[in-house]
């Protein structure tokens, strides 16, 4: 049954001076969860009054779906912005969403193909979804190769965890052995993500006071915080280069 959450309200664009930020979730792996974790992400922030634009460069078109299915039964909304494009030009089309939104979201297709490494130019954090398997974690390793040579900051979610089971806290145990960025937000294996997505909807609209809802929130604060950690620091890093 199809579930509302109140009226939701229209965001405003960016009118702020800094430029927005951009962030694009890549996994080598398909099936990982890389446009579930880009359309209710953008969905908590848009939520929390933050212009965004979700940029979809995957041929097998998800993202977009999800914003026809979108349109369809919500309309145009101030502040959210949708566009689809080839890989290589997505750091161009990045920069310039980012001037006048808050967040930019790209999705991209797996593998890391020359297009997919041209879309993480520009980009101020790579977000990689992650199932705790043995197989996903093997093929992580690309990813997390492609971040170190881009010089690119990456933050793994673990997606679809299962309430309890040892694999998933061995899988966990390697990743802190091997020095990953793991969020402290983790993504239960909810149906509410799924479901939602029928609507075009986030789940922070679909069902706003589930358990899945909670996980996205607590996910979009922590990477905003990440961001905003980041982009001070570089701030700091820039004016000692100057005094020096």
């Amino acid at each position: 049954m199809k579930r509302h959450s109140e009226r939701q309200r229209k965001s405003p664009p960016k009118t702020g001076q800094s430029a927005g930020h951009v962030i694009t979730v890549a996994q080598q792996k398909g099936g990982t969860g890389k446009t579930t974790l880009c359309v209710h992400l953008a969905m908590a922030a848009f939520g929390a009054g933050k212009s965004v634009a979700l940029i979809d460069l995957d041929p097998q078109a998800s993202l977009s779906n999800w914003y026809t299915t979108r349109m369809a039964h919500l309309g145009e909304m101030e502040g959210l912005t949708f566009r689809q494009c080839a890989g290589w030009r997505a750091a161009n089309e990045a920069a310039a969403l980012k001037r006048d939104h808050d967040l930019v979201i790209l999705d991209n297709p797996p593998g890391v193909e020359a297009s997919a490494k041209t879309a993480l130019r520009g980009a101020e954090l790579l977000l990689m979804p992650l199932q705790l398997s043995p197989t996903d974690l093997w093929a992580a390793r690309v990813t997390l190769d492609m971040a170190e040579k881009e010089n690119l900051p990456l933050l793994t979610v673990c997606n679809r965890l299962p309430p309890r089971g040892r694999l998933a806290d061995t899988v966990r145990g390697l990743l802190a052995e091997e020095k990953v960025p793991v969020a402290k937000t983790h993504l239960g294996n909810r149906v509410d993500f799924a479901a939602s997505f029928l609507h075009g909807q986030g789940v922070t609209e679909y069902a706003p006071r589930g358990r899945a809802a909670g996980e996205m929130r607590a996910l979009s604060q922590e990477v905003g915080r990440y961001l905003a950690k980041g982009r001070d620091t570089q701030r700091r890093g820039g004016r000692s280069a100057k005094a020096a």
